[in-house]
């Protein structure tokens, strides 16, 4: 298949354009600049940068020309629910212009459920409509209802490789600074899955699309640590030995903020339906290789 994926050359984005180029499909990784470093890392990869801005689809609305499917993995902080919409819309059009039925898997992620008082969440449990993340839910109705063939992926935490948008990472890069913080409620548990495995989601996925058609799947490991503890072995891995700084969620910000809550879900379905297990146990089993590549990142770049 030919695939065109948003967000080509973020932090998830690279790791499923080249899992899915190595799994022999044809894989364009838009991005707004094609002569970038990072855009070169795509290339290496055998995925082919083309330039666009998601923004403005008139940028790349002829990049599906062509295209079998789309994998949307960026959240749009500035415009989420309208830079959504006109992807969605531009599907629409694709494939009343030329008869072809585009995939699309649509990324939104777990923190999107917000409070629910549920032990442990699955695909089928409601979310929170307060929750500050709560539209993307919204959004995967809208998507249902466009009557596009679709998949949506529901991400736990992510870990592993460059971590540059993970908040390992930025466990990372605070113990380093001497100032690791602590963001609302200590007992809160999250669910996690290594980068990779995650992309290997999108991989089975995108091998037999039309069997997974309006299904969505919720992709993470059963690691059940606290965040408090997590953060305790990426800090003391990183070399600080001090106490952490224990502040509110607002004073972190909206993600952090919207992710204050246990957030522990089972990826059941995914094992039945798709047969993907995670391949990486926890985090916690090789911080220090995690830290080692969080660190060769930061020099590359």
């Amino acid at each position: 298949m030919q695939i065109l994926v948003t967000g080509a050359t973020g932090y998830a984005g690279r790791r499923v354009s080249t899992a899915l180029a190595r799994a022999g499909h044809t894989v364009l990784g838009l991005t707004r600049d094609a002569g970038s470093p990072a855009a070169r890392d795509l290339a290496v990869g055998e995925v082919t940068p083309v330039q666009g801005d998601v923004t403005r689809p008139e940028s790349w609305r002829a990049h599906l020309d062509g295209t079998d499917a789309a994998v949307h993995l960026l959240l749009d902080m500035s415009d989420p629910v309208g830079t959504d919409r006109r992807l969605f819309a531009e599907l629409v059009a694709a494939q009343e212009r030329d008869g072809r039925r585009r995939h699309l898997v649509l990324t939104t992620g777990i923190s999107s459920y917000g409070r629910t008082g549920q032990a442990l969440m699955d695909e089928n449990t409601p979310g929170n409509p307060e929750s500050p993340l709560g539209f993307r839910f919204a959004l995967e109705k809208e998507l249902a209802a466009t009557g596009l063939a679709h998949t949506v992926i529901r991400p736990g935490f992510m870990y592993g490789g460059p971590a540059t948008t993970s908040m390992t990472g930025q466990w990372f890069a605070d113990a380093e600074a001497g100032k690791p913080v602590f963001y609302g409620d200590t007992t809160k548990r999250w669910s996690w899955v290594h980068v990779d495995d995650l992309a290997d989601a999108y991989v089975r996925v995108l091998d037999n699309p039309a069997a997974v058609d309006g299904e969505i799947f919720v992709i993470a490991d059963d690691q059940r640590l606290s965040a408090l503890d997590m953060q305790r072995v990426a800090v003391r891995t990183a070399g600080h030995t001090g106490e952490i700084t224990l502040e509110s969620a607002e004073a972190g910000g909206m993600l952090q903020l919207a992710a204050d809550q246990d957030e522990l879900v089972t990826s059941a379905k995914a094992h039945r339906l798709l047969g993907w297990r995670p391949r990486h146990a926890s985090f916690t089993d090789a911080p220090g290789q995690h830290h080692r590549a969080w660190k060769a990142a930061r020099r590359t770049a």
